[in-house]
């Protein structure tokens, strides 16, 4: 697997003026078919600028434009990126202006970067870094460790790359610089993607998420939904990489962030190409194409020419699955990519041996071995090199933590002495006063202490009768499935069972299986809140999505029973509550009501939104419940339990659930029913702020 994650870098932020200017200009970046053009009319207007030029002011205004304009040119024309880059940097250098000069050393970094010349790269970066330093501006010191960062995990030095980027997070922190917070901890997510780290990845793609809410513009957050789409095709969750990639695309054709954009068509395409959907594949590598044709990535170009290769080979057009490969792995040798080469020479192998052209096969077996075995030896050790700075930087933020509180405490040693001496003199004029005062005050407080003790002893007494009983009734639910196909296995492999009877009981034992599964995850979860283990975390979530997760997950238990589950939730649905306990809620409703629902039935959930809160039903056509029963599954220590249309067994312990996350959820739970007409459970949660809704 390639590295097929695109690396974030900052977006030119010129002064006021020069933005001014660039409205000026901005039809240069509209359509595609006009770019060519107008940004040749635009290098005339600058020639015109510079000779308009009369004082140091205007010129650095001119300088900050040079700088601008070259980073937009960076993914359209590489020549003109280099040349405005070199000129801002001779002007700079003329003025003695430090930040024109810093900006133009990172885009001279960036061309080298592109063009696979790391040592270039490396050193332009470096000295970018310099110049940042030695006038202590933060901000571009942030950015330059940045791109060296992001160039030593092009060169395969993941340990270097996370080391600069834990150090320059603490900077950016220290500014409140939200925009780089986000780039650096979506760069740090990709480096654990690369390596297959996928939960790593996923917790600090989920911070950068957080950031991006705050920041609240669309484009960031459309980049890291483009990089969490690519994760997820990797890991295979197609539904959620699918919801991600074209979240994002929306956003880029929209604001016509064309490099972006190509990124986001060719991940498309990877996502089909993984589901083995070739023809659909070919059409988002397709439109990725086209936009490269106005581009100028190579980097880019790699993946998308070898997927573009493996989609023509699983359409059985071998002669232009070659082409493709052969100009991927011509790409990946001109930037010095050992992964893009790897994977070219893989595509390029499985061609050959399929037309049976063996000594082609052969060569580029050889080549993928041979990368293969020095990628895996780098693999292991970037891994192992990454945890061991990930440790050492934590111990070392561990130990500087330490030596502040150290340094505090001595100096609040001393200050305390000073007021112990004063209060000395002066406690000694009040001790009988105060001694007297103070028995009256303990006695008053043992008698509360003493009250509060003995509530809390007949509290313990009732929690731990309750989860006595709880535990009894799992202990016996767990012990019978896994008794039985403890018996069944014995019988199988003492012949005393032939095979067509053991395969005949799988039904069951899948049943029981799924049972015990279901019965242990609400008693996991049960045993948190009881603990006081489990925190309530609320933030903006998605009603929808988690209704829709859950159907999909209880969908073979419905089309088993030919229940029909409808969501009529509606897109807006947002309520302000903690994830994970709002879909323990909804998933055991759900699985009741499939539960208590005979064959053929049908199983609603809506979504009326009210004042403050969204009101949840979940409406079964089953068998119903009697007024005894509605009033005994909510109560206090209840472990009431029947059976299921088809014998399935319950513990009494999900409604008990779902009533403790609801209350956490400063909600309510309530339940209608009739026998034989079906039952309707009702909830409510928070909706999510105005302000929340704006920020995403």
């Amino acid at each position: 697997m390639g590295l097929n994650y695109k690396t974030i870098n900052p977006q030119p932020s010129p002064c006021r003026a020069v933005l001014l200017f660039l409205l000026w200009i901005a039809l240069s970046f509209a359509p595609v078919s006009a770019q060519k053009s107008t940004r040749d009319s635009l290098l005339h207007k600058i020639k015109s600028l510079e000779k308009a030029r009369e004082s140091h002011q205007k010129d650095t205004i001119y300088i900050d434009l040079l700088n601008s304009l070259a980073l937009k040119y960076r993914y359209y024309n590489s020549d003109s990126l280099l040349l405005l880059s070199k000129n801002a940097l001779n002007l700079s250098e003329r003025a003695n202006y430090s930040k024109g000069k810093c900006m133009a050393l990172l885009e001279l970094g960036a061309f080298f970067s592109d063009q696979g010349n790391s040592e270039k790269a490396i050193r332009y970066f470096t000295s970018a870094l310099n110049e940042a330093s030695s006038t202590k501006n933060n901000k571009l010191i942030i950015k330059a460790r940045n791109s060296l960062a992001g160039e030593h995990a092009y060169l395969g030095d993941n340990a270097k790359a996370l080391n600069i980027y834990l150090l320059t997070i603490e900077l950016a922190e220290k500014e409140n610089d939200l925009p780089m917070l986000s780039i650096l901890n979506e760069n740090i997510a990709n480096l654990y993607a690369a390596q297959n780290d996928y939960d790593s990845a996923l917790d600090f793609y989920e911070k950068v998420k957080d950031i991006n809410e705050s920041v609240g513009k669309p484009i960031p957050s459309a980049e890291t939904m483009s990089n969490v789409a690519s994760l997820y095709a990797d890991i295979e969750k197609f539904d959620y990489a699918m919801f991600n990639i074209n979240q994002s695309i929306s956003i880029f054709e929209r604001y016509e962030i064309l490099d972006w954009l190509a990124y986001a068509y060719e991940v498309k395409g990877k996502i089909y190409l993984k589901q083995k959907r070739y023809k659909w594949a070919l059409y988002w590598y397709d439109h990725s194409q086209l936009l490269h044709e106005d581009l100028d990535d190579d980097r880019a170009k790699i993946d998308l020419l070898n997927g573009m290769s493996q989609a023509h080979l699983g359409q059985e057009n071998d002669s232009i699955a070659e082409i493709y490969a052969l100009q991927g792995f011509d790409v990946s040798k001109k930037i010095k990519s050992l992964e893009g080469q790897k994977d070219c020479s893989k595509t390029l192998y499985e061609i050959g041996k399929k037309r049976s052209d063996f000594d082609t096969a052969l060569k580029y077996h050889e080549i993928y071995q041979r990368l293969s075995k020095v990628l895996s030896r780098r693999d292991t050790e970037k891994s192992l090199a990454m945890l061991k700075v990930k440790l050492g930087y934590e111990k070392q933020k561990q130990e500087l933590i330490d030596e502040n509180n150290r340094s505090l405490a001595k100096q609040r040693n001393y200050t305390i002495l000073a007021f112990v001496i004063f209060f000395i003199l002066l406690a000694i004029t009040f001790l009988v006063y105060r001694n007297q005062k103070m028995q009256k005050k303990l006695y008053k407080e043992l008698q509360n202490k003493t009250k509060s003790l003995e509530e809390n002893e007949i509290e313990l007494k009732e929690i731990n009768t309750t989860k006595d009983k709880l535990f009894s009734i799992i202990g016996h639910d767990l012990r019978g499935p896994i008794g039985a196909l403890q018996s069944l296995l014995d019988l199988f492999s003492g012949g005393d069972l032939t095979k067509d009877e053991f395969v005949g009981q799988m039904p069951k034992l899948k049943s029981d299986v799924d049972s015990i599964s279901f019965t242990l995850n609400n008693l996991l979860s049960w045993g948190q809140t009881q603990m006081n283990g489990a925190v309530t975390k609320p933030k903006r979530i998605s009603l929808n999505s988690i209704v829709e997760e859950n159907i999909n997950l209880l969908s073979k238990i419905a089309i088993k029973k030919s229940i029909r589950l409808i969501n009529e939730l509606p897109d807006n649905a947002y309520a302000w509550a903690d994830k994970n306990q709002i879909d323990i809620v909804v998933r055991n409703l759900i699985s009741n009501a499939l539960k208590f629902t005979p064959e053929n039935g049908l199983i609603n959930i809506k979504a009326v939104e009210k004042k403050e809160n969204w009101e949840i039903t979940v409406r079964d056509t089953g068998i119903g419940m009697d007024p005894n029963t509605q009033s005994m599954i909510f109560s206090e220590n209840s472990n009431f339990t029947t059976y299921g249309t088809n014998n399935e067994k319950g513990t009494g312990l999900g409604l008990s659930l779902c009533k403790e996350m609801v209350h956490k959820n400063k909600g309510e739970i309530w339940v209608e029913s009739f026998v034989k007409k079906g039952s309707c459970f009702y909830f409510t949660v928070p909706k999510a702020n105005k302000k929340y809704k704006k920020a995403s």
